[in-house]
């Protein structure tokens, strides 16, 4: 599979560029069938809750489903639980006819839910980076690719969510930062995932005590800093070790993921470094960022997320996809 894929490349660069389609999808709590006593209550299986086997193949199904119609090359996933959580998805996308040699999650930590990567694509090596040693962090998956001779590293990221203060947000932050300056410049980086921020983070909770307890600084904007560059790819010249938002290179009624009580926030985002903006090796194809919005995803004005009851034991339905949205960019390969 490693020699077909690579050959394949390789007429494609002979006869032109080529584009890799990377995404990133928060699935939202994909949750095995083995009882290890870290479940959210409404995912021990076998209980009172109908998380069985007819339920877990449906969420399988029905996430398998997006993925497949995305068909991205490289796919970074959060809110998975397990390996076998993983495996599981895997083999029914193959089923599917979409077939991911390449897999990882970041399981060195006992995290209820973990992040993940599905690829087409061999990796030279992932690492998983220890944001703390307490559980309220979930690890940063680093995973790197050679292609074209070029060096690529993508970082997937779930941060903490608005449970919790700007201050927890800014830790995985500085975490990521440190990480890309150990990696030193020039390098062709891509941090993605679900950052529990929108791309404008520092305007939107100026006036909610609950998060801003840094005194409006936010770790997507100021720590990374995506706040100094917002114009379109065209026109940015990054400094060393910032990110540039791919969100700000579309319409501004197209930058979201996720709607919370009726207004969209782009809670999931994917980051890019100088190198993937400088028109050589690997770059980004601007104005490709985009969430994916097929029909099916919604209901009504909402996101079709995964159905449950109402009542104070959550039970399985058995239909809807997830919370988010997964969003998706494409790299040409010069």
């Amino acid at each position: 599979m490693r020699v077909f894929f690579l050959l394949a490349l390789l007429i494609s660069l002979m006869y032109g560029e080529t584009t890799l389609k990377i995404a990133t999808y928060n699935v939202e709590n994909l949750f095995d069938l083995q009882r290890n006593g870290h479940e959210y209550k409404e995912y021990i299986p076998y209980a009172k809750s109908n998380w069985n086997d007819k339920n877990y193949r449906k969420k399988l199904k029905n996430i398998a489903k997006v993925i497949k119609d995305i068909n991205p090359d490289i796919i970074g996933l959060q809110e998975i639980e397990s390996l076998q959580a993983l495996k599981d998805l895997r083999y029914t996308l193959k089923r599917e006819g979409v077939y991911y040699q390449y897999y990882k999650i970041a399981n060195l930590k006992s995290t209820t839910i973990k992040v993940a990567i599905l690829s087409k694509i061999p990796f030279v090596y992932t690492h998983e980076i220890a944001v703390t040693s307490s559980h309220r962090y979930r690890n940063i998956l680093e995973v790197k690719f050679k292609i074209n001779n070029e060096d690529l590293y993508i970082l997937i990221n779930h941060w903490k969510s608005k449970a919790g203060p700007e201050s927890m947000r800014i830790v995985s932050a500085k975490k990521l930062r440190k990480r890309i300056e150990e990696l030193g410049k020039n390098k062709n980086i891509i941090a993605l995932g679900d950052f529990n921020s929108d791309y404008e983070e520092y305007e939107i909770f100026k006036r909610k005590r609950k998060h801003n307890d840094t005194d409006g600084i936010t770790g997507i904007n100021h720590i990374l800093g995506t706040i100094k560059y917002q114009n379109s790819s065209q026109n940015i010249h990054l400094a060393p070790y910032d990110f540039y938002n791919l969100w700000y290179d579309t319409e501004l009624e197209k930058r979201y993921s996720y709607i919370y009580r009726g207004k969209k926030e782009a809670m999931d985002s994917i980051l890019v470094t100088a190198a993937l903006l400088d028109k050589k090796g690997i770059d980004y194809k601007p104005h490709s960022i985009a969430a994916f919005e097929k029909p099916y995803l919604f209901k009504g004005k909402a996101i079709y997320r995964w159905q449950t009851t109402r009542s104070r034991l959550r039970r399985h339905k058995g239909k809807g996809y997830s919370d988010h949205l997964p969003v998706i960019a494409e790299f040409v390969l010069h």
